[in-house]
């Protein structure tokens, strides 16, 4: 059994085209996870801001209670 040029041939072509498409997949995935981690960023500069603005909420409802006290006394 002897091995032709032609079988070698498509064989070598059949490898470079398993390497091309995985390297493709391999260059795909990293492009996907630099995004991903993009997202992630994006999604921790809006939870820290929910956190502030949760914190100003609470420090003007006391600062509002602080002052209709401050009218209720006055009143008297």
């Amino acid at each position: 059994m002897t091995i032709t040029i032609e079988f070698l041939l498509v064989i070598v072509i059949n490898v470079l085209t398993a390497g091309v498409f995985i390297g493709g997949l391999a260059m795909s995935i990293k492009f996907i996870e630099a995004q991903i981690k993009r997202l992630e960023e994006k999604q921790d500069k809006h939870n820290n801001l929910i956190e502030r603005m949760v914190k100003v909420e609470e420090s003007t409802k006391s600062a509002h209670h602080r002052i209709d006290s401050i009218k209720g006394e006055s009143k008297k």
